[in-house]
């Protein structure tokens, strides 16, 4: 079936490269996730050691001690635990709610089947290598589609593994849904345990955004920015 529209005059109008769903969550996400990076940021400064189980409070009974962050990568830039709370909880929920709403639209627009999902032949390790080749060549062009397979991939990764756990962790930590839904804290091993995936993941999801950027900027960042925002045009 082609994705071709047609006017009432008989022209053909070529569809839009990202829906009118997925640049408004672009766009919500990014603003979201800055803010409860930046806000995190500061609550991690309240107290910097990371636990694996149900508590922890001591330095010996850390994995990792996070270092302390200065005030200009911090929301607020001064040192306030309860309005970097209210930040994050306000921008959790808009995260959280964005993230239900794109992939519910994806899944009815199709976005997520045609572009996210890779078919059984992308995973050949010849295609899979080709594709690496090609990136160290910075040719970013997918054969066929909109994406080739690790854009696929990690687009995926993101949205299917790294978003839902940001969500999911946090809500394990919420003292609230702890008393409510006990057994989710416990899928991840305890409330510490959750709080140190949460942080794990955070940073990964920083680590994707700058490689995200980068290779926006070497491969046309006028036009990437204006077909996240216009729409742009689907080859």
């Amino acid at each position: 079936m082609t994705r071709i529209a047609r006017t009432r005059l008989g022209k053909t109008k070529l569809p839009k490269r990202h829906a009118l769903s997925t640049r408004i969550w672009h766009w919500v996400n990014a603003i979201s996730v800055v803010i409860l990076f930046m806000s995190g940021l500061t609550i991690s400064n309240a107290h910097r050691r990371l636990y694996w189980g149900d508590w922890g409070f001591e330095t010996a009974q850390a994995w990792f001690v996070a270092p302390s962050f200065p005030g200009w990568a911090t929301i607020p830039t001064r040192y306030s635990l309860a309005i970097a709370r209210d930040y994050h909880i306000v921008f959790a929920l808009v995260f959280g709610f964005s993230l239900l709403a794109f992939m519910l639209a994806a899944l009815i627009n199709g976005h997520m089947r045609r572009d996210l999902f890779a078919r059984a032949r992308e995973w050949s390790p010849a295609n899979v290598w080709l594709d690496i080749k090609a990136h160290l060549r910075f040719n970013f062009e997918p054969v066929e589609g909109k994406y080739n397979i690790l854009q696929k991939i990690s687009y995926s990764g993101v949205v299917f593994v790294l978003l839902p756990l940001m969500v999911f962790t946090g809500m394990a930590m919420s003292p609230g849904q702890e008393a409510a839904w006990p057994w989710l804290s416990e899928i991840f091993g305890g409330r510490q345990s959750a709080r140190s995936i949460h942080f794990i993941c955070a940073f990964a999801l920083v680590a994707f955004l700058i490689v995200h950027v980068l290779l926006v900027l070497v491969s046309g960042p006028i036009r990437q920015l204006r077909d996240m925002i216009t729409g742009g045009r689907a080859k």
